[in-house]
């Protein structure tokens, strides 16, 4: 995912092909088509910069859209719609944020969460509606050469099933006892309440229906013991969040395509407080650019994959909706 920052004109359209051709293409020909239309569009890209620059994002430009009923037509169609319904989109995107609650990630942190000894205290930075907060309570499905490793909570099989190819690594043998869990957001969303689950669907590419599926599994587990969800600022929050851990547990903050939408000072300041914290252990799961040091341990190019790393050292490239692991 890349980094969503000091955008003017070029810059957004070299955005969008980028996100054309690491993100969408082979995951959505709809959004990689739709991308591609944007970048070469000016009066989409004026409309664009018009907006404040965390704004410009491709994900929240058509998730907003296909939320206000824009359908998942061609470009020109869209543009069509854009066009005609141009501030009622705006308005949207100005009022809502990319906060796509993928329980699929659990899969690819599931490998370093079950090398923590002893019971968890899980916090999620930018954790959304808390459906990443679940990790014991899925089931899951590690391909292997060797076959399938299929693991289940203690109470038996989940209604929600992760599958994860896994190469280069061994599958975890455990899921993770957490004994406490919480979330950190500038705007929590409430799991029970469903207009902003309809939202949470809008932020699903359209072609994925499997995705939409599981986030209504996951979003019935959550609602039915919803978590702690904590409105504030990642930097102005966190550590008064660590504090209210039991003191039994380790705690571990993780953070998953969060990053990115983080202003880069932020997210340096972040990082560097992470890294202060030996009583934490910290799990990142973003994009090669969004935190470089993570990133530049990474050979050659990721192709729109995410770093997986503990404590600040990166230990595999995941897909970016938890379908792949591989270890490094």
């Amino acid at each position: 995912m890349q980094p969503m920052t000091e955008l003017d004109a070029d810059p957004l359209r070299d955005y969008y092909r980028k996100f054309a051709q690491y993100e969408a293409t082979g995951s959505s020909p709809i959004y990689a088509a739709w991308a591609t239309g944007v970048a070469e569009d000016d009066e989409i890209i004026a409309l664009l910069l018009d907006l404040p620059k965390p704004k410009c994002q491709a994900n929240l430009l058509f998730a907003a859209a296909r939320h206000l009923g824009a359908g998942e037509g061609d470009y020109p169609t869209l543009r069509t719609w854009l066009l005609e319904h141009w501030e009622l989109t705006r308005d949207l995107m100005l009022a809502r944020s990319t906060q796509t609650n993928e329980a699929g990630r659990c899969a690819v942190l599931l490998p370093a969460l079950a090398r923590i000894e002893g019971p968890i205290s899980l916090i999620e930075a930018g954790a959304s509606a808390g459906l990443c907060l679940f990790p014991d309570r899925y089931s899951y499905g590690f391909r292997t050469d060797a076959g399938t490793v299929t693991l289940h909570p203690d109470t038996g099989p989940s209604q929600v099933k992760l599958d994860c190819a896994l190469v280069n690594a061994e599958a975890p043998d455990r899921l993770p006892k957490v004994a406490w869990r919480a979330g950190i957001d500038l705007n929590p969303l409430d799991i029970t309440d469903a207009d902003q689950r309809r939202w949470l669907q809008s932020l699903i590419w359209p072609e994925h229906d499997a995705r939409r599926d599981r986030l209504t599994a996951a979003a019935e587990t959550a609602a039915a013991d919803p978590p702690r969800l904590v409105a504030g600022d990642l930097l102005e929050t966190i550590e008064s969040l660590i504090a209210e851990a039991p003191a039994d547990t380790q705690v571990v903050v993780f953070h998953s395509a969060v990053l990115a939408y983080v202003p880069a000072a932020e997210r340096e300041q972040f990082a560097e407080l992470m890294a202060s914290r030996s009583d934490v252990v910290w799990i990142s799961n973003e994009g090669a650019g969004v935190l470089p040091e993570i990133g530049s341990q990474v050979p050659g190019e990721p192709d729109g994959r995410f770093v997986l790393a503990v404590d600040g050292e990166a230990i595999a490239l995941t897909g970016p909706h938890g379908q792949s692991y591989e270890g490094l």
